[in-house]
């Protein structure tokens, strides 16, 4: 062969490696992060790695509080992997410089993780078997997320996959940052969206209450979902469910805004109709707030009464003793901050039996399915009988999937206590309109 064929024969295969690697490098761009999920992005680099370039391999995250909030003696990553043997491994073409024994103890090998310099080593575990080992820090912006340890038994990596294998994990930690952020991000929004929403109002004693909020999955936002509670005069309490319309932090900030108003305006101790009107009445003529929905129920447990008022809401449901659904069919108005009005009253009988449920759409909306069907598929449930107000919540957030509903999901549960004694004495009832 001449050297022009020599030389052609060499460009090719030359070719052939940088085309091989890049086809590589191109999978492990689709495969791995393909969420904002931490640990689904260590599972996509793993199995990466031994689909493309080894036998076993692991990835060990770092704590994602920054290193100074750490205990100093807390070990890295590495140190659990390497107590199950794989530290010979490590020492192999590490030997011991007289430094191992520091009151850090760490060996070379683990230093060298600790600086975040690749580590790779050759060497014989228990039984004779030869390993190969590569061990990657994986660092972004100079913050280690983790260290991703690759093996293969009776083989060497060649300098190719040795690259691979650590552009595939810088591909991870770059992803990892991103899913850390965005973790981060969603704990800032929902300590916000706690710090709004709070704990309601205290009931009267003659009532008990159990709440929920679920954020929505697909979402980092805040949201304007909202419940509340307010202390009314003769043993009354006044339930309150809202939503504002949209998320982010004007939803939010809205969503307080509402609460403060109803607060104010409930007060005066008006029956529940009135109430949205004066609140409809008020947000209106700020043009900048957003419209919400709005459902009340004064609930008289003295008298086994419920008066409910909706502006724009889904219809509350009141479970038997037996289980059993029952959607109340309120009259529904316009949504708050309209300033059209024309908000009704209805009064239903509650016994200490009967649990009342109120919920923002997240509970029963699905995408595509008429709002009929979905209240429909709620009536139907049958839960257990004579289950409690926080059974209650628990079994329904369960049977519609509140956990993975497509918005936020807010849902009472409200049930009268049965006192002995007299009933307090009451003012006449006041007029519907």
């Amino acid at each position: 062969m001449s050297n022009r064929d020599g030389s052609d024969a060499g460009r090719d295969t030359d070719a052939a490696r940088v085309r091989a690697r890049l086809r590589v490098e191109e999978e492990a761009a689709e495969q791995i992060g393909t969420t904002l999920d931490e640990r689904t992005t260590c599972v996509e680099l793993s199995r990466f790695l031994c689909r493309h370039l080894c036998d076993a391999a692991a990835v060990d995250l770092l704590p994602a509080e920054p290193a100074a909030a750490r205990p100093a003696t807390r070990a890295p990553a590495l140190r659990r992997v390497a107590s199950a043997g794989l530290v010979k491994v490590l020492q192999a073409q590490f030997p011991d410089d007289g430094t191992a024994g520091r009151s850090d103890g760490r060996t070379p090998a683990l230093r060298a993780l600790y600086e975040d310099r690749p580590v790779t080593a050759t060497g014989t575990l228990k039984g004779g078997m030869s390993v190969d080992a590569v061990a990657v820090p994986l660092p972004v912006h100079g913050r280690r997320h983790g260290v991703l340890l690759a093996l293969r038994a009776g083989g060497r990596f060649s300098e190719d996959e040795t690259a691979a294998v650590h552009h595939a994990a810088r591909l991870a930690a770059r992803h990892l940052a991103h899913a850390r952020r965005y973790a981060s991000v969603q704990r800032t929004a929902m300590d916000l969206q706690r710090a709004l929403l709070a704990e309601p109002g205290r009931p009267h004693p003659n009532l008990e209450l159990a709440t929920r909020y679920l954020p929505s999955g697909s979402s980092a936002l805040v949201g304007g979902d909202w419940f509340e509670t307010v202390r009314l005069h003769y043993g009354r309490t006044l339930l309150v469910m809202g939503d504002v319309m949209g998320h982010g932090l004007d939803a939010a900030v809205d969503m307080n805004a509402y609460r403060s108003t109803l607060r104010y305006v409930a007060s005066t101790d008006l029956p529940p109709h009135r109430v949205l009107r004066q609140l409809d009445t008020a947000v209106s003529e700020d043009e900048a707030r957003r419209p919400a929905t709005c459902l009340l129920a004064r609930v008289d447990p003295a008298r086994g009464l419920a008066g409910f008022a909706s502006a724009g809401h889904l219809p509350p449901a009141v479970f038997g003793r037996d289980g059993t659904a029952e959607l109340v069919p309120v009259p529904v108005g316009p949504p708050l901050g309209t300033g059209v009005g024309g908000y009704d009253l209805i009064t239903r009988s509650l016994t200490p039996d009967e649990t009342l449920l109120m919920f923002t759409d997240g509970l029963v909306e699905r995408r595509g399915e008429d709002i009929d069907d979905s209240l429909a598929r709620l009536a139907r449930l049958r839960l257990p009988a004579g289950a409690g107000v926080e059974a209650v919540l628990d079994e329904v957030l369960l049977r519609l999937d509140g956990m993975h509903a497509e918005d936020d999901v807010a849902v009472l549960a409200a049930r009268l206590r049965q006192h002995p004694g007299p009933a307090p004495s009451h003012p006449a009832p006041e007029p519907s309109r």
